[in-house]
């Protein structure tokens, strides 16, 4: 949104070309999505305490975890509300790659909520009916795996990256659609399962998502991927701005999750970004790489 208003004012001063390098508008994106986070914070805690929206504690983890019930849940909201409306101030809103990101994160993220919700209002674990929640899950992957093909057939974009062999990159076709399903929805439930110690999760999705900032920058730089032999997607590059967000408004939660936690992320946060790093790894056509970097990811913490 801001860079329309830079476009705009840039006839009146030079300066305002500064919004339009992708390292400042990720660095303020970072910025401001910290700041909302840490400012919200102590409101939505109180709230949701007012609310009595506390965690319930599965009987088959630790007993050590016990101690953990009634601390307040759903504080993805806060994380949520911190990635979009940074996002949506620095990032180029012209670029279709941030629309699928933010499709993900807010569609898993309203799935989330009602799983949520339901677990609170039946003082249970059991939230939203197992296949209802893997059915909306998937609806929502598709209809994004759907639109990403569409965007980019035939191209690089939907080639298969294997890291360490340059020359292995194969046009996945149809497949694309197939491999990208089982990514969102994969690791949006491995982020889910993760979650439930004291900044378990949010650790993880800090270090993963500055990672793929790292690799989005790169492979949307022509000079850049070309010198590290990965391939030039077309529109990865502004997708800097959604990691550095992510970085910010993790930062900003975990402050109030680092223990003895304040508030839980939930599955609104959990299940959102957990999509939301599995969508950005397939348009940054690292799938492979998300295995490796995210492996604590897919650990469960107990039985």
């Amino acid at each position: 949104m801001l860079v329309w208003l830079a476009e705009y004012l840039v006839q009146f001063n030079t300066a305002f070309n500064v919004v339009s390098y992708i390292t400042f508008r990720s660095i303020m994106a970072l910025l401001t999505a910290l700041m909302i986070g840490l400012w919200i914070g102590p409101t939505v805690i109180r709230r949701l305490q007012i609310l009595k929206f506390g965690q319930e504690v599965r009987h088959d983890g630790p007993e050590s975890h016990y101690k953990k019930r009634g601390t307040p849940t759903m504080g993805g909201i806060m994380i949520l509300f911190s990635i979009a409306v940074s996002t949506l101030l620095w990032a180029d809103l012209r670029n279709p790659y941030v629309w699928c990101v933010l499709f993900i994160l807010l569609g898993y993220g309203v799935v989330g909520f009602v799983d949520d919700y339901w677990k609170i209002s039946r003082k249970s674990t059991d939230g939203l009916i197992a296949r209802w929640k893997y059915f909306w899950l998937s609806v929502i992957a598709l209809l994004s795996a759907f639109a990403m093909y569409a965007i980019g057939k035939d191209t690089a974009a939907t080639q298969l990256v294997v890291p360490f062999f340059k020359d292995v990159m194969p046009q996945l076709g149809l497949f694309y659609i197939v491999l990208t399903y089982f990514v969102i929805v994969g690791t949006s439930n491995a982020v889910n399962l993760t979650d439930g110690l004291d900044g378990l999760a949010i650790v993880p999705i800090i270090m993963v998502a500055g990672a793929f900032a790292l690799i989005a920058w790169a492979t949307g730089n022509v000079n850049f991927a070309q010198y590290l032999h990965i391939p030039y997607i077309k529109y990865s590059g502004e997708l800097v701005i959604l990691c550095t967000a992510i970085v910010g408004a993790g930062l900003g939660f975990l402050w109030f999750n680092t223990y003895p936690a304040q508030v839980f992320m939930g599955d609104v946060g959990s299940l959102s970004l957990g999509g939301a790093l599995g969508v950005i790894a397939v348009l940054v056509r690292q799938e492979l790489l998300l295995v490796v970097m995210g492996g604590c990811l897919w650990w469960k913490p107990y039985p």
